[in-house]
């Protein structure tokens, strides 16, 4: 491997040598800050706990092993991904505590360290990804590719890799049988695939990725083979990658390979048990909080700038396509279209406070109350009026897939830009295809990140669609 591609293993090394350094000196700071008497510094059991503190460690790495060549990795999944490596750690360390007899530390002092542990262990790997990022984008310890075949699906994952240079691969080019127009300009057909096996031994290509129809099993095979005899890493990317976007999973009946699609995280009843249980909380602290003083001020106003109810009702479709009725602040005057059109640009229907109810999105606070009943989530696809589900069900193949969670109250499609007002089906689609994701890509950490988000955007003048 030629030197700006390498080091990924030195890489690794120095990541786990930060996160040894993170480990230890925040142990020795909160043991400092907690003032534990019962011990001194150079004691044996303080030298044991320190050993089994840095053991437990190595043992967690082996369940959350360090991947420094992961394509995109988002700070929700970093957060997620740590969370899981110090409560592992935490339950390893612990137990070793317990099983030793070894009783110098108290309860609180074990729950400041494994709080501030992650917090400290979460930044440094924060950091050290957005310095790989830095890193890989100034030439350096990324992977040479070839793709062989450059149909649909070559072309594509050609798109997927080369989209981010700071991901750490670098495709040089394509093989195929036939000089193909369609091959992006800033890339190559370097030959056909008879000529691929010199070109990868002298040009010192680490990854191969075979995007060949199954009709030309032979020639898979004969690739397959080569990689294996030259310690290649092979890659096969199958004819479905078309209609299937899951992940899947490979598993076997006799000798017979046999693929299904993945579980989504919320079909896991501890994801529910997890979400269900962020929701109650998250929602009883709004409505004990901030929704009477919003109360006290918003109500008396829309009395005052049209007759009418302060709350409106309205049904929608919620999980597994159940109706129920989602609250609002009233922010129109009563009218008869209200279940039926959507409110426009410049609509008259709608009150002077109606508009900054709508343009902060404050309107939408009483759903909380929804949320407590167990009809919608705090995070979640938006719920669509009847005539919208009706309509939009019948023209999106997968719009009916929204439906398979709780609804909520902000999204990841509000908050990247599709909310409000639908003039066009391309809108639509788009919004279903972000819900899909979110759906299909759903973690904890995620939330909060569309949470804060949604917050932030509360704060913006300007928002796009917000009427």
């Amino acid at each position: 491997m030629k030197k700006h591609r390498g080091r990924g293993f030195l890489i690794k090394w120095i990541i786990l040598f930060c996160d040894m350094i993170v480990m230890n000196g925040v142990f020795f700071i909160i043991y400092h800050w907690a003032g534990v008497s019962d011990v001194s510094f150079f004691s044996t059991k303080l030298k044991t706990v320190i050993l089994l503190l840095n053991f437990c460690y190595f043992f967690t790495l082996y369940f959350t092993s360090i991947q420094i060549y992961k394509p995109i990795v988002h700070v929700d999944k970093i957060m997620q991904r740590a969370l899981s490596t110090i409560s592992l750690h935490a339950i390893l360390f612990i137990t070793c505590l317990f099983s030793l007899y070894i009783d110098i530390f108290s309860i609180q002092f074990l729950v400041a360290y494994y709080v501030a542990f992650y917090v400290a262990f979460t930044c440094w790997r924060i950091f050290a990804r957005k310095t790989l990022a830095f890193y890989r984008k100034a030439g350096y310890n990324y992977k040479t590719i070839v793709i062989v075949g450059a149909g649909k699906s070559g072309l594509k994952l050609y798109e997927e890799l080369n989209n981010d240079q700071s991901a750490g691969y670098r495709v040089l080019g394509f093989f195929d049988e036939n000089q193909l127009s369609n091959i992006p300009s800033d890339t190559l057909l370097l030959g056909t695939i008879s000529e691929l096996e010199t070109f990868v031994v002298e040009n010192d290509i680490d990854e191969i990725y075979c995007a060949l129809p199954s009709s030309q099993h032979n020639v898979i095979v004969k690739i397959m083979n080569f990689c294996e005899k030259n310690m290649l890493q092979f890659f096969l990317v199958p004819e479905y990658s078309h209609y299937i976007k899951k992940s899947l999973m490979l598993g076997s009946i006799g000798a017979i390979p046999i693929l299904s699609i993945r579980p989504e995280p919320l079909q896991y009843i501890h994801n529910r048990i997890l979400k269900r249980s962020w929701d109650i909380v998250f929602s009883l602290i709004i409505l004990v909080t901030v929704f009477p003083i919003l109360f006290i001020i918003v109500a008396p106003m829309i009395k005052l700038t049209s007759p009418g109810p302060v709350f409106f009702k309205q049904l929608r479709t919620g999980i597994y396509g159940k109706e129920f009725g989602c609250y609002k602040f009233r922010t129109m005057k009563v009218n008869r279209d209200s279940d039926l059109k959507q409110a426009t640009k410049d609509d008259f229907r709608i009150t002077k406070i109606g508009a900054f109810l709508r343009k902060t999105n404050l309107d939408e606070m009483p759903q909380f109350f929804n949320v407590l009943k167990g009809e919608m989530s705090v995070v979640g696809p938006r719920p669509h009026m009847l005539s919208h589900t009706k309509l939009y069900s019948s023209l999106i193949d997968k719009f009916m897939v929204r439906h398979s969670i709780r609804p909520g109250i902000t999204g990841w499609a509000q908050i990247t830009g599709y909310r409000g007002e639908i003039s066009e089906i391309e809108q639509m689609e788009e919004r279903v295809k972000r819900d899909v994701w979110y759906i299909e890509n759903w973690n904890f950490f995620f939330d909060l990140k569309i949470i804060a988000l949604t917050a932030l955007s509360m704060l913006k003048r300007e928002r796009e669609n917000a009427y």
